[in-house]
């Protein structure tokens, strides 16, 4: 059955038998198909990759054989790989874009298509909307190929040693491996198995790991890097005497942070950490992005260095642009994802895990007394994310409700109203909370930060109640 095929924040994702149907992706491949061979490019090429999920060498089969018929080289990727490495090799062979067949961090049930333009960014939405307007022409006229095309033949590439390469030339592993610290990695089953692993080996850092093998059901959870599911990298730290806990989720492109104690490191507060650190360290003034989202930490690191900060609606797509016009050093969303300068512009949940080794092993200090100490020289920022399932209905009586314009919320004057992605309400002491519907998951996201742990939770149990009322 034919099902809209609609691009979200990071591509089409949809539950396989259900909507991702071998059916499905033939159209899907097909109008990506059709969108690169309308750019004129003469003998042009794709990269086609995927994350470790169920049937994915056969969903990779079928948008190779599609290529083909269109004229179009397949560089199909031989193993599973990271999101940010297929990027990389885009760059690198100057291919026409890439198909990453991937759900990132969705739960196993899920797979997804990832679609990145010639630069290695995520498309933007000019490019997804002519992809969704081919798959309905191809609906329309049968979806065969031009006549006469001449039919291409894939090639198999193997991406990881240039990435590998790449990522050693940016992050200082002498640092690393001169400070004897021990790391522990968990690539939760999914694309970075045998790659921050690997590579820390080669630079002669001990690094121990758990789940390093292939499980398509991700251990019977979401491939999600976050506190609750790192309890294995806890005990392999424990067992090891590992300082640091590095963790990515399925394809790689998050990241999760474990500190010396156990404590799990909000991705807000890494991304803040490591732009500090790359200022103080490799000297880049050049800006900072961060979503609408993300933590005002980065505001005040910002204001503090007297450096240029650019706000963007959710979707890495948009940092991505940043990253390519040089107006930035790093760029994160509270998502977990980041990149930094002469990098590619997508997420890199790989290369933020050896940036905090590097950052740790220079600093000599855990996370946690680095944060202390940015809170003391620029203000404390506690932030939360809470997520809400809700009916039908439910959403679409709440979708109505964040066209409103509340003068007061959790008792507190609105003093200015955001509307870059979703409902943003900053209130009169600083504090903030911010609501959108998920472009990934069936879900409705509440954003809030106080400037003390008492006025999030006052302000945390505002955000829901008004989701729920």
């Amino acid at each position: 059955m034919a099902t809209p095929i609609k691009f979200g924040t990071s591509g089409w994702r949809a539950i396989v038998a259900d909507e991702f149907t071998v059916f499905n992706v033939r159209r899907a491949v097909t109008g990506i198909a059709r969108y690169v061979v309308s750019t004129g490019k003469q003998s042009p090429s794709v990269v086609v990759g995927r994350d470790p999920r169920y049937m994915g060498e056969t969903f990779v089969d079928i948008a190779a054989t599609i290529l083909e018929s269109y004229g179009i080289t397949p560089l199909v990727v031989t193993e599973p790989a990271p999101t940010p490495a297929i990027a990389y090799e885009v760059i690198r062979r100057k291919a026409d874009g890439a198909i990453n067949f991937t759900a990132s961090h969705n739960p196993a049930e899920y797979n997804g298509i990832k679609f990145s333009t010639p630069d290695g960014a995520p498309a933007l939405p000019e490019v997804t909307k002519k992809i969704e307007a081919a798959v309905l022409a191809a609906d329309a006229d049968g979806g065969a190929p031009p006549v006469g095309v001449e039919k291409a033949t894939r090639i198999a590439i193997d991406v990881k040693p240039a990435y590998l390469q790449r990522l050693a030339e940016i992050v200082d592993f002498k640092a690393i491996r001169e400070s004897k610290i021990k790391v522990a990695f968990d690539p939760m089953w999914g694309a970075s198995r045998g790659y921050s692993n690997v590579l820390l080996a080669e630079q002669g850092i001990p690094c121990a790991v758990v789940h390093d093998t292939r499980d398509v059901l991700f251990g019977g959870h979401a491939p999600e890097p976050d506190g609750e599911l790192l309890n294995d990298l806890r005990a392999k730290m424990k067992e090891t005497g590992a300082r640091l806990g590095i963790a990515c989720d399925g394809d790689a492109d998050r990241f999760g942070i474990v500190d010396e104690d156990g404590t799990y490191i909000s991705p807000n507060y890494v991304i803040a950490l490591l732009f500090d650190y790359l200022v103080e360290t490799r000297g880049w003034r050049n800006g900072v992005a961060k979503s609408v989202a993300t933590t005002n930490l980065i505001n005040a690191v910002a204001a503090h260095h007297k450096i240029e900060l650019f706000e963007t609606p959710v979707g890495f797509k948009y940092i991505g642009e940043l990253i390519k016009a040089d107006k930035i050093a790093i760029g994160g969303e509270e998502s977990a994802g980041l990149t930094v300068r002469y990098h590619v512009p997508e997420k890199d949940g790989v290369l933020a895990g050896l940036l905090l080794c590097e950052m740790v092993a220079r600093r000599g200090k855990s996370l946690g007394e680095q944060l202390q100490e940015l809170f003391v020289k620029v203000g404390s920022f506690y932030p939360e994310r809470q997520n809400f399932r809700l009916t039908d209905a439910a959403k679409t009586k709440f979708t109505t409700k964040l066209g409103s314009n509340p003068a007061e919320f959790a008792g507190r004057k609105v003093t200015e109203i955001v509307r870059t992605d979703g409902l943003k309400l900053i209130l009169d002491d600083g504090s903030w909370v911010c609501y959108r519907v998920s472009g990934t998951e069936p879900v409705v996201r509440a954003y809030s930060e106080a400037r003390s742990t008492e006025g999030l939770a006052r302000l945390s149990a505002a955000a829901k109640s008004w989701v729920t009322a």
